[in-house]
């Protein structure tokens, strides 16, 4: 290379915190060459891979290129980042062979020993070729010569390695691969390869990382190369070319060398941070060396990165602390215990505060210099993230941590210093924010920096009460000493402040120079924290504020200021319910109502404090003996009432009347008795307590007796009343609940938890600003009630806790009397209690005399005595001796009483009064009861028997079904589903001695048995069947049964077949009685019979009175019997027995028993020559549906009314099942024809619904079954055929007519031989 006529001082290009890189060889050629390279580098971004699974990013390389120096190289031990030289470059344009012998070669090996002295491997060697040189050389070699020299003399270890980067590539990069390494994807072996560059840089880099192998030996080159640069200087197509792969390959090694290097430095911390735990460890060196990443990331333009290893030095030293704060501190940590000399807040305007690093470096820095460069640092970082709230948030984070951090590691501190520090921090970060934020997005975002706002304010409060600034004399000399050394402990102010108006330096000095200047201060502070706070919605906050405010208006004496705001904050803390700042700020409001006057208000007040369970008992009386002083000197000289609400005073708890119910007649006595829980902490002597009553008087007031009055109320009589809560009355129960669910977080890698906690789903509910109103403490405004029914009680000494108070009055006018107020006075001051809630309300009634019978059981029943119950309600209406009550007499019911009898008299609240005998007269007409004498409003109660004469309501004709007898007379038919007793009911009259009017009564009774009767025949045998059923709950005893004929018969005789003579009927069973009845000569067509029967209760041994027979009358009619109907069933001819399937034969033979009577004198009698007929008709039915009757199974026939006349008919019927099988029914009706103009309805209707007749108008003797179609298939024909005709009518004979002589025979039926399945019928 030619050396310059002139020698060139060495340049060095600086620029801040960019990567290092050294340029040795021909500098004017460098020089040439810089502006284009530091333009070009950092145009296109690289992709930075890191290794530890970290997301990748792009970048853009910029370079601090310098002159080469030995000195710039890094000694042994040194781990500074920001001097490392990453790469070294060697620039050389030497084009001629002698001269690169000569004088290029030997500095080449120079350079090259010194970075291989210094363990250097990362450098590139660039040759330029210049065509201008190459023309002026005649005797130049091809080009590619000087590049195989400087190959084979520096390159010798990677000769296979060549980069070349020409237009004849045309942009592509050879790649030729040793057959010592594998191509990924391929054999070993040699192969070319044509790529991208950028693929392959980007290939390269991409497994470059320190858990892939090295695959820089794959490829054409390392990170020490030779580079051909062609004509940089010139504007063509083959430079560019040229220059584009010159500056990947410049990036590429450049990244390397930074992710190589850098990647060493982070496993150097990391091994010096394990270490931790080891004597002699310190933070101070181990900060230093974290922070030299930051500023590398920093220098890359990486600040989140950057941002990461400030708030892990943050983190670290925050555990150290806390660990030292719990007893386990380590060494180095006393370094930062030195006392506090500086407290000149937080430096924010400098990017690095150099002052306060240097300090950490020699570990002589303080608690408070360590967290001001380190959040200075954080700040920096923030600002170029345009995270400027973040800022706000971490720097209110710091002043708080900063505070406690002081006080866990004892150190000394001057007092003020801390409130200075943090007064001048806020200010800093507040001005560092402003500066950088518009004012839009500063009024946008007031909620991120209100908190600084708020916290600059207290601490410059706490600075004028520490400096005297707010006294009412002003600072004294000691304050003013004070305030001295606290400005002199800010030292002087900083240049870059200095030129500034409203710096954080000159407030506060201005602020402590004097009252007026505080005063300002401190007032513009406050006003625009309120401001802020109310206008992001944090009420609560900002009446916080406002609290502290007016503690600065009552030093300054000035309580009119100061009620304003202490009135707006007590507001806030009784709507959220805050017991202790509620305490605190009532004395702070009593004291300043005190100093303006307002007596009213502040008598509340204090009453509300001496209740007040969180102060100190001296605090309570205090402020109890204000009022009771207040009322003692009012009391001389008596003036207008102070009314102030009961609720601080004392509470209602409960309230009881006497008489429990709270019902009282005119005229009674009337007691109320309240437990009354005092707050006060003295006792406090109470001239009078006074419950006002308000009277009202109901439309249907004289509708209410005592007993429905009773029915209304309490049983107790005791109300019970809630609980106040006397410092929140209204918003606790208006809050809604807590709704709280757990929040778990587990880390995405191994799912191990690592966060637990509470989340309020709910919070927008409670912490929702409240509406606004009236202020809570604002006069009650309780108007004491002036009315004319009141209830007082004097002198009344309320002791702390619960007293008993007894009112006691006497009912005068009858109606609704309420509690409406509650009041007690002490002198001029009236403690009221506006409304008694839940209602109390006492009733005053006026009753008129009443009478009432009832029965004492469920049911009277009838025959036995019952007792009855007469209760007598006095009312208003005095009973006097001689008064009775006169009964009317009932034939069938008797009044009994006993001489043991005797009246009871209640008074209204059911206490026994007396009693005293009762004496009970009867005469034909009338029974007259004496009343004792009672007083009004009393209850006489009285039982007398009552006894009515049993008797069954008659029944006619004949009955087989139990219980279906028709009630006659004054009888009642109960009958439902079921057997049920039949009922009676006795009306009597009474007159009573208070009213002109008689009073009517129904007593209803119940038979206690149910009888039917039957009539049984044996052939021309017949009996009588009377059945009694119980059907009460009571057994009975019976006995003395009789049946006789009430008619005119003589011949007739009734011979009882039971032999006991008395016998128990249980309940809700039965006994039956037959008779059977004989004759001698013709008996007459019907019997009308009386039953009877003596009964007495089971259970009872002796009655007092004797009790008269159970009667049943019937009558029976038509009892004779006239027709014996047989049937019987023949095997098939040839068989023995009957088989199924088998037709059998059946034969019905119908005789005739007598001769001509009077019941077959009707329609069907035809008269012969010879003799009298009439008509029946016979049916076959087998409801068992054992037969199939086969052909006609119903007839009319013509039957001779003549003794031993017989009829007989044959049809054909199929058994259907095997076994002994009863016979099929014979039915028989009488046939009355169709001209009959009998229109009585008929027994057999049911019949006939579901048959129709084809009757033959010449109907003969001879008539069969030939004319009666079978059930089912007539129906439709004769109702078609036959419509609007008259129809025959049927009419079955009564029971006792007609005897079926084969009642109970069975016929054995054997089963067919080829039956597959057998049927059996067992019955």
């Amino acid at each position: 290379m030619d050396a310059p006529e002139e020698p060139v001082p060495p340049v060095i290009y600086t620029m801040e915190n960019k990567p290092i890189v050294t340029c040795a060889g021909d500098q004017n050629l460098f020089t040439s060459i810089y502006p284009t390279l530091s333009q070009q580098l950092p145009r296109e971004p690289m992709e930075w891979r890191r290794s530890y699974g970290r997301a990748p990013k792009m970048i853009h390389l910029e370079s601090n290129f310098v002159q080469f120096k030995e000195e710039l190289l890094p000694k042994e031990g040194n781990k500074a980042l920001l001097t490392f030289p990453f790469l070294h470059i060697y620039w050389t344009e030497c084009c001629d062979t002698e001269v690169y012998k000569a004088t290029v070669k030997d500095d080449l090996t120079k350079w090259q020993n010194v970075l291989k002295a210094h363990s250097s491997v990362d450098w590139l060697i660039v040759v330029v070729e210049n065509d201008a040189k190459k023309k002026n050389k005649t005797n130049i070699l091809p080009r590619t010569s000087i590049v195989d020299k400087i190959r084979n003399d520096f390159c010798n270890k990677q000769s296979d390695r060549l980069l070349v980067s020409d237009a004849e590539t045309e942009g592509r990069v050879l790649i030729v691969c040793p057959s010592s390494v594998p191509v990924t994807g391929g054999d070993p072996g040699l192969e070319l390869l044509a790529v991208q560059p950028r693929a392959l840089w980007t290939l390269l880099y991409s497994r470059s990382d320190s858990t892939s192998p090295d695959l820089r030996g794959c490829f054409g080159f390392s990170l020490s190369q030779c580079v051909v640069l062609s004509d940089p200087l010139k504007d063509s197509s083959r430079t560019q070319e040229s220059w584009n792969a010159f500056l990947t390959k410049l990036r590429t090694l450049l990244l390397m060398s930074f992710t190589k290097n850098l990647g060493k430095f982070e496993d150097d911390m990391r091994t010096l941070r394990e270490k931790r735990t080891e004597p002699g460890w310190s933070f101070c060196d181990y900060f230093m060396v974290q922070e030299e990443l930051a500023f590398v990331f920093e220098m890359l333009q990486q600040f989140e990165d950057a941002l990461v290893q400030y708030d892990e030095l943050d983190a670290l030293f925050s555990q150290y602390v806390v660990n030292f704060g719990a007893g386990d501190g380590a060494n180095w940590l006393t370094f930062f215990c030195q006392p506090v000399k500086s407290w000149n807040g937080l430096i924010l305007r400098k990017p690095i505060d150099m002052e306060k690093r240097g300090l950490i470096q020699r570990q002589e820095a303080t608690l408070l210099d360590l967290r001001s460069y380190l959040f200075s640092r954080q700040c920096t970082l923030l600002l170029f993230l345009q995270r400027p709230w973040e800022v706000a948030q971490r720097a209110l984070e710091l002043l708080h941590s900063c505070v406690q951090e002081l006080k866990l590691l004892e150190v000394s501190v001057p007092p003020g210093a801390l409130d200075c520090w943090v007064f001048l921090s806020c200010l800093e970060v507040l001005q560092r924010i402003e500066g950088c934020c518009d004012r839009a997005q500063i009024d946008s975002n007031i909620a991120h920096t209100v908190g600084l706002w708020s916290y600059a304010t207290e601490k410059l409060k706490s600075l004028g009460y520490l400096c005297g600034l707010v006294s009412e004399q002003g600072p004294n000399s000691e304050d003013l000493n004070r305030t001295v050394d606290l400005l002199a402990g800010l030292g002087a102010e900083r240049p870059e402040t200095a030129n500034a108006a409203q710096s954080p330096y000159k407030k506060l000095k201005e602020a402590l120079s004097s009252v007026e200047a505080f005063e300002k201060h401190y007032l513009d502070l406050s006003h625009a924290t309120i401001e802020m706070y109310t206008s992001i919605g944090r009420i609560r906050s900002a009446k916080f504020v406002g609290k502290d405010l007016a503690e600065f208006y009552m030093r300054k004496k000035s309580p009119q200021k100061a009620e304003i705001y202490l009135q707006g904050a007590l507001k806030n803390y009784l709507a959220e319910g805050w017991a202790l700042p509620i305490t605190h700020t009532r004395k702070q409001l009593a004291e300043c109502q005190k100093h303006l006057g307002q007596i009213e208000n502040y008598l509340q007040t204090s009453s509300l404090l001496a209740s007040d369970q969180h102060l100190t008992e001296s605090e309570r009386e205090h402020f109890c003996r204000e009022i009771l002083s207040f009322a003692s000197r009012q009391a001389d000289s008596p003036g207008h009432k102070i009314v102030l609400p009961m609720h601080s005073f004392a509470q209602l708890r409960d309230l009881h009347f006497t008489p429990s119910n709270a019902v009282v007649h005119m005229g009674g006595a009337l007691s109320v008795e309240i437990t009354v829980c005092s707050q006060m902490p003295v006792p406090v002597h109470v001239e009078q307590i006074a419950i006002n009553v308000h009277f009202s008087i109901e439309k249907n007031n004289y509708r209410k007796t005592a007993e429905w009055l009773t029915k209304h109320k309490t049983a107790n009589g005791i109300v019970s009343f809630p609980a106040e809560t006397a410092p929140f009355p209204t918003s606790q129960n208006s809050l809604p609940a807590l709704e709280l669910c757990e929040m778990f977080e587990r880390s995405p890698s191994d799912n191990s938890l690592h966060t637990t906690g509470i989340i309020c789903k709910n919070v927008h509910m409670l912490l929702r600003k409240q509406e606004s109103g009236a202020s809570l403490e604002a006069p009650s405004g309780a108007a004491l009630e002036a009315g004319a029914h009141v209830l007082k009680c004097t002198a009344v000494t309320l002791e702390p806790g619960p007293n008993t108070i007894t009112f006691r009055t006497q009912a005068k006018e009858p109606g609704t009397y309420t509690l409406r107020q509650l009041c007690a006075s002490v002198g001029p001051v009236w403690f009221v209690l506006p409304h008694i809630y839940p209602l109390v309300q006492y009733e005053v009634y006026s009753q008129e005399p009443q009478l009432h019978v009832e029965p004492l059981a469920d049911s009277l029943l009838a025959g036995i005595p019952q007792k009855v119950k007469f209760t007598v309600t006095t009312g208003h209406y005095t009973v006097k001796h001689g008064d009775s009550l006169q009964l009317s007499n009932v034939e069938a019911m008797l009044i009994l009483c006993h001489e043991e009898s005797r009246a009871v008299i209640y008074s209204n609240m059911r206490e026994k009064a007396s009693d005293a005998p009762l004496r009970v007269q009867s005469s034909d007409k009338v029974t007259s009861i004496s009343l004792p004498a009672a007083p009004a409003y009393h209850v006489m109660e009285f039982e007398l028997e009552v006894l009515s004469v049993p008797s069954a309501p008659a029944a006619g004709g004949e009955s087989a079904v139990l219980g279906v007898t028709e009630p006659h007379g004054k009888h009642k038919d109960t009958h439902k589903a079921g057997h049920c007793m039949a009922t009676v009911d006795h009306k009597v009259s009474i007159d009573c001695p208070w009213s002109i009017y008689s009073t009517v009564i129904a007593l209803t009774f119940s038979m206690p048995f149910g009888t039917t009767h039957s009539l049984l025949s044996s052939g021309t045998r017949k009996y009588v069947q009377v059945c009694v059923q119980n059907l009460s709950e009571l057994d009975f005893q019976l006995s003395d049964s009789h049946l006789v004929d009430t008619g005119d018969s003589t011949d007739l005789r009734l011979i009882p077949l039971n032999t006991e003579s008395e016998q128990r009927i249980h309940s809700k069973q039965a006994v039956f009685f037959v008779w059977e009845l004989k004759w001698t000569q013709e008996p007459p067509p019907s019997l009308h019979c009386l039953f009877s029967v003596g009964f007495s209760p089971a259970s009872e041994e002796r009655l007092s009175v004797s009790l008269k027979p159970y009667t049943y009358e019937f009558q029976v009619d038509n009892f004779l019997t006239l027709y014996s109907v047989r049937a019987e069933i023949s095997p098939p001819p040839g068989a023995e027995l009957c088989r199924t399937g088998s037709l059998c034969s059946l034969e019905v033979s119908v005789t005739r028993l007598s001769g001509l009577s009077e019941a077959d004198k009707d329609e069907a009698l035809t008269e012969r020559a010879e003799y009298f007929s009439t008509k029946l008709m016979y049916e076959v039915v087998d409801n068992s549906s054992n037969w199939a009757v086969c052909g006609k199974s119903s007839g009319v026939i013509s039957m001779p009314v003549a003794a031993r006349a017989t009829h007989r008919v044959h049809m054909e019927v199929m058994p259907l099942f095997a076994g002994y099988l009863p016979l099929p029914d014979v039915r028989l009706f009488k046939y009355l024809p169709h001209h009959s103009a009998h229109s009585s309805q008929l027994d057999a209707d049911s019949w006939i619904e579901n048959d129709s007749l084809s009757v033959d108008k010449h109907v003969d003797d001879q008539l069969d079954s030939g004319s009666v179609q079978s059930r089912g298939s007539m129906r439709s024909v004769a109702s078609s055929e036959h419509k609007g005709l008259p129809m025959p009518r049927l009419r079955a004979l009564p029971p006792g007519q007609a005897f079926n002589a084969s009642a109970g025979t069975q016929v054995l039926v054997i089963p067919s031989q080829d039956d597959h399945v057998l049927e059996v019928s067992v019955t």
